[in-house]
């Protein structure tokens, strides 16, 4: 099979989808590769290593034209034209955006595979945990940094002076940003509660960390409590390939006090903060009710090296399979055949369907 990986043109993003080691797996199953020139540079891969690799260099239409197509990011407007139905196997989160890039999916007739939906035989997010790990230990050390009064924070340090903790760290969720986030925000010295649905979970999180992490069942009303009392609030909330829900709602958010810090890692999934809008690397701020809101919807891409190789690693199995039996890959593997987000021009991947209103236009991939 043919396949192309375009570098990626996201604000500050230095990911890339393949790396020389997985180019030359490829080549090794006789399939060609089109690297798109300086697509690695980011990583720390350059061009030649590529070429050593088997694979050949071109520009982003070359990189584009091929049966398969592997990014690491959502395609952006000025890529929308690229799309003419090939496989496309990305980071979508199509329930987290606008209708448009679905919309242009299904009109172009795009196999479109995400990421984030792909589980395991016992649901996990095979490809998504990565990079929930590295977001999630981001989120604290940038809340850290935002709280600082330098950068317009309320002055309070995450970090044990003399044996005592200081500052509050409020943890919504319990997945594997959450899990991550909390180890990164007890690690610094905050105290720290997560707010969860499953307290096996709590107990976990307690023996990786400590046992005065604080670990409470999310309830509206122990949210808000917690909530007024936090100088950090990190959003970690995940419903798998839908709209993450809002968990912290506006009121809630105005009883922080002036200089804390919200940073929501749900964002590619629509924010699990009321108040969270997307932000970029280069505008990664903006200040509501005298909080700052950090809510950057590539965290992973300010550590491309490293979130390279640790996404690559993860997908390479599953970008093999499609290399070499396209789609008959997800064929007895349902987990796999969760990932098919679109196809022949039909959304079939229902909460998708669901979160975007567009039911009428869901069908089965079964029932194609």
């Amino acid at each position: 099979m043919k396949i192309g990986v375009p570098k990626e043109i996201k604000d500050q993003e230095g990911r890339v989808a393949m790396t020389p080691a997985g180019a030359r797996r490829f080549a090794e199953a006789g399939h060609t590769v089109c690297i798109e020139s300086g697509a690695g540079s980011g990583s720390g891969f350059a061009d030649q290593e590529y070429l050593d690799a088997g694979a050949r260099l071109g520009d982003a239409a070359a990189a584009w034209d091929n049966e398969l197509v592997l990014k690491v990011k959502e395609p952006l407007e000025s890529e929308y034209g690229y799309l003419q139905g090939q496989m496309l196997f990305t980071y979508l989160h199509l329930a987290g955006v606008t209708r448009t890039l679905t919309e242009v999916l299904l009109r172009q007739g795009t196999t479109a595979i995400a990421y984030e939906t792909l589980e395991d035989s016992a649901g996990r997010l095979l490809l998504l945990a990565p990079m929930s790990a590295i977001a999630g230990n981001m989120a604290a050390s940038i809340g850290a940094y935002y709280l600082a009064r330098t950068q317009g924070g309320k002055g309070v340090q995450l970090g044990e002076v003399l044996g005592v903790r200081h500052g509050r760290v409020l943890i919504v969720g319990d997945g594997t940003v959450a899990q991550h986030a909390a180890q990164s925000a007890y690690g610094l010295g905050a105290q720290v509660a997560v707010a969860g649905l499953d307290p096996a979970k709590g107990e976990t999180l307690r023996g990786k960390t400590g046992k005065d992490l604080e670990f409470f069942l999310s309830t509206p009303e122990a949210v808000a409590a917690h909530v007024k009392e936090a100088d950090l609030v990190i959003g970690a909330v995940l419903r798998h390939g839908a709209r993450a829900d809002f968990v912290v709602t506006e009121a809630m958010v105005k009883t922080l006090a002036p200089g804390s810090v919200v940073v929501d890692v749900s964002i590619d999934q629509g924010g699990c903060i009321a108040t969270s809008r997307p932000t970029s690397h280069s505008h990664p701020t903006y200040q509501l009710h005298g909080v700052t809101h950090y809510c950057v919807t590539n965290m992973p891409g300010a550590y491309p090296r490293t979130s390279t190789l640790a996404l690559t690693e993860a997908v390479l199995p599953y970008a093999l399979r499609l290399a070499s039996r396209g789609l008959q890959a997800m064929k007895g593997d349902e987990g796999f055949g969760k990932a098919l987000n679109a196809c022949q021009g039909w959304i079939t991947y229902k909460p998708v369907a669901e979160a975007l209103g567009l039911m009428e236009r869901y069908r089965a991939y079964s029932d194609l």
